[in-house]
């Protein structure tokens, strides 16, 4: 008698882009059957006009471990967060597998090293618009060497936050990823909004090292001003050319970051024409107020660690970069208190199935799902992960095709962490996380070490 069936739902092949209606038995974490067969099982669930999906694959968030993060990443039915994005991870890699491991997580996680923030702070640069001596280079390539042989994806960087890092630098990061065969996800420079120079460094980066490039959060770094389509041709043409370089992307245009961050240092502003009244605080005592400059200037300097959204972009472009075949859906859902942050934390999943599946119909229901769980697996060569087959983990997502939404908005508009409607169950190595629409509270998540 196996642990767990599903009877009946759609159960989709991501392999193939197809679906099928069958049964999927699930024992001891894993999925042993996928068939029309009826097996004795603990429980039945009946999955009848449930769509049965991998469980999604957030290859750029900043979980990091955070209790309520994962819980609303598995109630939009993330199963797998890849964390330490955008330069900001631990750096005791050793001693935080060891930690998560030994507390268990709502969720997996695999995690990167951080260059931007953490080892260039760790190495005594403390002005972000300094470069790297050769010595704080080296010193920063043998943190990621030691970070790497203890099992980190990749290294990630957030040149967006130290914009004085340097060709050598980065060259460095890219190359030690390479070395090891470990992704290098990077948060591009943001000079403005209408210039492509920061996709041509990293694609020179990549091209130096033979590595693999993941370009973080798409749609926010060249959304705006015309230039998400010149972006995409710069990518088309780069893997025309034979280069390993692919992009994950969010259902937003509007971002957030910290106060404090270089991102919205006034330059940055002035040179993109920013407004302080498309911006809002999202987090902190000021949580859903737009900004005027007296406000700026009191998060700047007094509160720079709250985190601040701005409206930006259009959301047809959200919609042209996803249907990219190398584009996969991601989050960049972090660390909230309840009712603070951006919907992201809570809506992302939900907003891509309802908004380019069901309502403007641009990718078809397989296809979508593919994004979101076998193209991820294949980009961070996670095993066990990301496919419906037996052998490997249970974990599992279903969800009401015809009902699944997001109801998470903006902090002035709503409630960002609200929980979307439509996903009954999700499943973590064979253990429910979310179960007929409530969180269980449970820690069957695993690390993940390469």
């Amino acid at each position: 008698m196996v642990d767990v069936v599903f009877t009946g739902g759609r159960v989709v092949d991501v392999r193939t882009c197809t679906s099928r209606i069958a049964n999927v038995a699930v024992e001891h974490g894993k999925i042993v059957d996928i068939s029309a067969h009826e097996l004795p099982a603990k429980r039945v669930v009946d999955a009848a006009g449930l769509v049965v999906a991998p469980g999604f694959i957030d290859v750029h968030g900043h979980l990091d471990g955070h209790a309520y993060a994962g819980q609303l990443s598995a109630m939009q039915g993330i199963t797998t967060t890849v964390g330490g994005n955008c330069g900001l991870s631990p750096l005791d890699l050793e001693g935080w597998f060891a930690g998560q491991a030994r507390t268990g997580y709502v969720i997996n996680q695999a995690e990167l090293v951080g260059h931007s923030f953490s080892m260039r702070r760790a190495v005594g640069i403390e002005d972000v618009n300094a470069r790297a001596s050769a010595a704080q280079t080296d010193a920063m390539v043998r943190i990621a060497d030691r970070a790497l042989r203890a099992g980190a994806a990749g290294v990630s960087l957030g040149l967006d936050y130290a914009p004085g890092s340097g060709l050598a630098e980065i060259d460095a990061m890219a190359a030690i990823a390479a070395e090891y065969g470990r992704c290098l996800p990077v948060h591009t420079r943001l000079f403005t909004q209408n210039d492509l120079y920061s996709l041509y460094e990293m694609l020179a980066a990549a091209k130096r090292s033979g590595g693999r490039l993941l370009l973080s959060h798409f749609v926010y770094q060249y959304s705006g001003f015309g230039t998400l389509r010149p972006a995409l041709d710069v990518v088309d043409a780069a893997r025309a050319k034979g280069m390993d370089v692919w992009m994950d992307s969010g259902m937003y245009t509007d971002w957030a970051t910290y106060a404090g961050t270089a991102t919205f240092d006034e330059q940055t502003i002035k040179d993109n024409s920013l407004r302080f009244g498309d911006m809002v605080a999202a987090t902190g005592k000021y949580t859903g107020t737009r900004l005027n400059r007296e406000l700026y200037e009191l998060l700047r300097h007094k509160y720079p660690d709250e985190s601040i959204i701005c409206y930006s972009g259009e959301p047809y472009e959200i919609y042209e970069a996803l249907q990219k075949p190398y584009a996969m859906m991601s989050t960049d859902a972090g660390a909230y208190a309840p009712g603070e942050g951006h919907p992201q934390i809570a809506g992302s999943y939900p907003r891509f199935l309802r908004k380019m599946v069901r309502e403007k119909r641009l990718l078809g229901l397989e296809e979508a799902v593919y994004k979101c769980t076998l193209l991820p697996a294949q980009t961070y060569h996670i095993p066990g992960k990301g496919v419906l087959e037996p052998g490997y983990d249970a974990d599992l997502v279903l969800f009401d095709r015809d009902a699944v939404r997001d109801n998470a908005k903006m902090p002035d508009k709503g409630e960002p962490d609200a929980p979307p409607d439509g996903i009954p169950y999700v499943m973590v190595n064979g253990v429910f996380a979310v179960d007929d629409g409530v969180f269980q509270n449970t820690r069957s998540g695993c690390v993940i070490r390469y």
